[in-house]
């Protein structure tokens, strides 16, 4: 495994870190520490959000003309530019300031944004041709070139970014004139589409001075203009008033202000210092909704968190051994106790947008899982010959909901005679060194989470192909009729086609129970009264949008 991929794959397993996830094109999340998640690679620092000053002096101090409104995130940000940012409180600054080729409507359908309509494709989907829309310019004044477009799918990688390894199956990008680009793939790549919501940057400005670009100087096509930003304390920003997209952002102003612990974010709500603060934990709902001028906003989001199995050495290797611990347990009420409202219970590794925009049989697939039944379950593990006295390790992130997942099992276990099943709760660091090492001194099960893919590839492939064993991929799952659909999925242009290969990968995956899916977190945010059109997108990076095919936020002030 070489380095580039080490860094993907750390990259990509993070998103499953924070409660909220970003786009497919980037990675790790922000987090809410012991009451929700953890922080992005163990290296992200924040600062509690510093106290708001009034909102007629925030709109004052950046440059806006009208109200402000003060969102409070989970995390600073770590970067401002597009080819580097890779955790979500970046990306939602990045999708304020930066446009895309493409962007999302609801759920995972595309629409184009800078791109003049639907990509044309050809050569058995290995050649991609965008064209870009008419006079439209960067905050800059310079216009959006096919040269600028070329150069920002190419920087990540040149650059060793840890966005480089999302475009690796581009051969080649040509300039065909300076409002179209051809985009060729190594070989046919059916989620492609959704590599082309990339962010265009002005190639000359950035190359200026890239340090700039990314702390102090960003310069985008988005609804709204970078100000300022003290890391730690805020990201100001304005609305660029000459912005070529329709509607115009209502709201003149945005402040966005890093509050991790949760309990400090809600009473930022109740007071009146944040409109929207983002990711409301299970047990602070209620207290959100108990306020006269707030409600919780929620749309359910693009996650998958599960029970892994190290199914590559110990008694978990055996199929009977994962069925049994199955049987044992009913996640169905470890859900509804440690995870709802803020979560919904998932019976496949697909997220419901998915399952649902696929048309996938989840019907039959939730017949899968197992009822609890400690006979059974104790039948299969004496028929594995698992010994009383084996000491199961069960390893978990600092989160309280996984950690519960794991005492579930770890109780059931129990239940059963085995008298040494511990649950370890790692801090990020020690857990990434753990759970994909394959050995058995190190982990029996761990629990963790995926979010944000928009495709199913980006879910299957990374959770359970052999090729990311020892990355992802922890459970070290094998079956070679599984390995050859995923494969055959990934490189068809055929959508009826990849959708019938992964129904019948995944209905092997849950009959062969490398993982037990268990929730799906939902994007969930406390809203003051005076904050109307704000509608969470199931992508957690794009939310607030602002303005875009969902409508305008407006601020009653």
């Amino acid at each position: 495994m070489t380095e580039e991929s080490e860094n993907r794959s750390r990259r990509r397993v993070l998103q499953g870190i924070g409660a909220a996830g970003i786009t497919g094109l980037a990675g790790c999340a922000g987090g809410d520490g012991g009451e929700s998640e953890g922080t992005g690679a163990g290296t992200a620092t924040s600062t509690e959000g510093a106290g708001a000053t009034g909102t007629e002096e925030t709109a004052t101090s950046a440059g806006g003309d009208g109200p402000t409104l003060n969102f409070a995130q989970t995390k600073s940000p770590l970067d401002l530019d597009p080819m580097k940012a890779n955790d979500i409180p970046s990306l939602q600054v990045v999708e304020q300031v930066f446009d895309g080729l493409y962007t999302y409507e609801e759920g995972t359908t595309l629409t184009p944004q800078l791109a003049d309509g639907e990509p044309e494709v050809s050569r058995e989907g290995t050649r991609y041709v965008v064209s870009l829309k008419d006079g439209i310019t960067f905050h800059n004044g310079d216009p959006i070139t096919a040269e600028d477009v070329k150069y920002s799918f190419l920087a990540p990688g040149r650059e060793e970014t840890e966005n480089g390894s999302e475009f690796t199956m581009i051969d080649s990008i040509t300039t065909v004139d300076e409002a179209t680009v051809q985009f060729d793939l190594k070989y046919p790549f059916g989620p492609f589409r959704h590599k082309l919501s990339w962010y265009p940057v002005p190639k000359s400005v950035r190359e200026e001075n890239k340090q700039a670009f990314n702390t102090s100087d960003p310069v985008g096509s988005g609804p709204y203009e970078f100000v300022e930003w003290q890391e730690g304390s805020y990201v100001r920003m304005q609305r660029y008033d000459d912005y070529w997209g329709e509607p115009m952002p209502e709201i003149a102003s945005l402040e966005f202000r890093p509050i991790s612990e949760p309990t400090t974010r809600v009473t930022t709500l109740r007071n009146g210092e944040n409109h929207i603060i983002q990711t409301v934990p299970p047990k602070l709902y209620s207290t959100v909704n108990g306020i006269q001028e707030a409600d919780v906003a929620e749309r359910g989001g693009l996650g998958y968190y599960y029970l892994s199995f190290n199914c590559n050495e110990g008694p978990t290797a055996d199929k009977k051994v994962r069925e049994a611990i199955d049987y044992a347990i009913s996640m169905d009420e470890a859900v509804s106790n440690y995870v709802e409202p803020a979560g919904v219970r998932m019976t496949s590794p697909l997220p419901q947008s998915l399952i649902e925009s696929w048309d996938f049989p989840i019907e039959e697939w939730q017949q899968i899982p197992h009822e609890k039944d400690q006979t059974k379950a104790e039948q299969l593990m004496e028929e594995a010959g698992v010994d009383k006295d084996y000491d199961w390790t069960i390893i978990v992130p600092p989160d309280d909901k996984r950690e519960q997942i794991g005492i579930t099992v770890s109780n059931a276990l129990n239940s059963m005679g085995f008298s040494n099943a511990s649950v370890q709760r790692l801090d990020w660091g020690a857990f990434l060194d753990k759970y994909a090492t394959g050995n058995e001194d190190d982990y029996n099960m761990y629990t963790l989470g995926w979010v944000d893919e928009v495709d199913p590839d980006g879910y299957l492939y990374y959770m359970f192909h052999e090729s990311e064993a020892g990355s992802t991929n922890g459970c070290y799952y094998e079956n070679d009729e599984v390995m050859t659909q995923l494969d055959q999925a990934r490189e068809s242009p055929n959508r009826e086609e990849r959708k019938q290969l992964y129904t019948d990968a995944i209905t092997t995956i849950l009959e062969d129970r490398p993982h037990l899916p268990a929730y799906n977190l939902k994007n969930s945010f406390g809203v003051r009264s005076e904050v109307q059109g704000f509608r969470p997108h199931t992508i957690s990076g794009i939310n607030p949008r602002m303005a875009g095919p969902l409508g305008t936020v407006t601020l009653d002030e």
